[in-house]
């Protein structure tokens, strides 16, 4: 049996990136609970390709490889920048190009990045539609965090964090694995 795997996806298009931090975090804790590898990219990673991509074929090499990747992880952490009260265009156009029933069930962490907390409901307003649209089983708690709660460019908020582990205690529910009871405790 091959190792599960835990892909994470930042819509951030600027380095360095809260976003891809954030992320990444949560990623790594998931992939830890349930045993599995992880990979964090985001938008940058796909490359000069995405722009002008009206499909998957249209991608470099590069980006499909990415692409494959989240199409074959067991779970998924996307999360975005809020620019304008949503997600990034980039990150909308990129899961425009993938094939609404290949996500059908994958479960995925939902998480965004602000400057305030006004706009902490792109997570219930934005994200989790898009995913309902695929058909993804999104975890019930989704996590919001503020510039307020990093420093340094790394989480530091530890209300986020338990929050974080939460959703991540959640989906160790749905996937399995060898730490998913002491999560859950």
């Amino acid at each position: 049996m091959s190792r599960k795997l835990v892909v994470g996806v930042s819509g951030n298009v600027t380095r360095p990136s809260k976003t891809k931090a954030f992320v990444d975090h949560i990623a790594g804790r998931l992939a830890t609970a349930i045993g599995a590898a992880s990979n964090t990219f985001d938008i940058e990673d796909l490359g000069p390709s995405l722009g002008g991509a009206r499909r998957l074929a249209d991608l470099d090499p590069a980006a499909v490889n990415l692409v494959e990747q989240l199409l074959g992880a067991d779970v998924l952490v996307v999360g975005s920048p809020t620019y304008k009260g949503s997600y990034t265009g980039l990150f909308k156009h990129f899961f425009d190009l993938i094939e609404p029933a290949s996500l059908r069930g994958k479960p995925v962490i939902l998480a965004a990045t602000g400057g305030g907390e006004r706009h902490s409901l792109i997570v219930e307003h934005q994200l989790r539609p898009l995913f309902g649209f695929f058909e993804a089983l999104t975890v019930p708690t989704a996590i919001y965090a503020s510039d307020k709660d990093f420093a340094g460019g790394a989480l530091a908020s530890e209300a986020i964090r338990a929050r974080a582990d939460q959703a991540v205690a959640e989906a160790s529910r749905i996937v399995g694995g060898p730490a998913r009871v002491s999560l859950a405790a």
